[in-house]
């Protein structure tokens, strides 16, 4: 049996990057601390729900939701609102609340709510820190199996492990991934999608948060998302690039603005935007 993750060992990792230079940016010990407690809080929700009879809902664009996804980000915003009253609150599922302040955490309480009504694995928190509007800090925790990823944009850890992605030189020797490999063409083009997947070693659907803490560890190359929200996207950031990655739009733009995400070493990242693009 998997044992639970203890506040202690949150504690430990994320405190391990207090140690770490920011340069420019503003991450002070609280911040991490307030990190800390919005993953064990939601994780606390997540592990009581995970594999339980669970009334699931509709949103109005047709995804499911559960009282563990609203359950969880009530949790994390009291926290915020607790310990920073100043600070902005951005989440999924119960909308927002001075989201133009200095500071502002942005939430996905269960980034992919289908894997985890499924009992599946690939599901996770994410937790975005943004100052001014950049982030400068992201958590991707996933409490059942106590995996924990924190980056901030110079270094990514995964359980106190230092982390970075993988040379990978060539697309044929490449892993992608992708949370859905069928609906890519409902929102960018599929022709360069498919023309991509056929040049990798091989695609799989081990997506959500999920895919890109297997990404920042080196175990895997490329993740294509070609539609998300601010909130799924934000907390990334700071891991990939943490992790030695790039991260962009599906365009190759700056990501924070965008409504997708490519994510790869540098090695392949050009080469991979390209592609989709034709």
């Amino acid at each position: 049996m998997l044992e639970p993750t203890s506040p202690k060992d949150i504690s430990e990792r994320i405190h391990m990057l207090e140690e770490e230079s920011f340069s420019e940016q503003i991450i002070a010990s609280e911040h991490l601390e307030c990190a800390r407690q919005l993953a064990i809080a939601s994780g606390d929700v997540i592990k009581k729900y995970f594999c339980t009879a669970l009334k699931i809902e509709g949103k109005a664009d047709h995804t499911p939701v559960t009282v563990a996804d609203r359950e969880a980000e009530q949790a994390m915003r009291e926290i915020v609102t607790e310990t920073f009253p100043e600070h902005g609150f951005i989440g999924e599922e119960l909308g927002e609340m001075r989201s133009e302040a200095e500071f502002v955490w942005v939430v996905d309480p269960i980034d992919g709510t289908k894997s985890f009504i499924s009992g599946n694995f690939d599901f996770g928190t994410v937790i975005a820190l943004l100052h001014k509007g950049q982030p400068i800090l992201g958590v991707i925790n996933q409490p059942i199996l106590d995996h924990l990823v924190i980056g901030n944009n110079s270094r990514c850890t995964f359980n106190d492990e230092v982390i970075r992605m993988r040379d990978c030189p060539n697309l044929r020797e490449a892993v992608l991934l992708a949370t859905d490999l069928l609906n890519v063409g409902e929102f960018q083009p599929e022709k360069g999608f498919r023309e991509l997947t056929s040049k990798v070693k091989f695609s799989r659907t081990w997506g959500n948060c999920y895919g890109y803490t297997l990404l920042s560890r080196g175990l895997a190359d490329i993740f294509v998302d070609p539609i998300m929200s601010p909130w799924d996207l934000l907390g990334l950031i700071p891991i990939i690039r943490g992790a030695g990655g790039v991260i962009t739009d599906y365009q190759g733009n700056d990501p924070v603005n965008g409504k997708s995400i490519v994510a790869s070493n540098s090695e392949l990242h050009d080469e991979v935007i390209r592609i989709l693009n034709r």
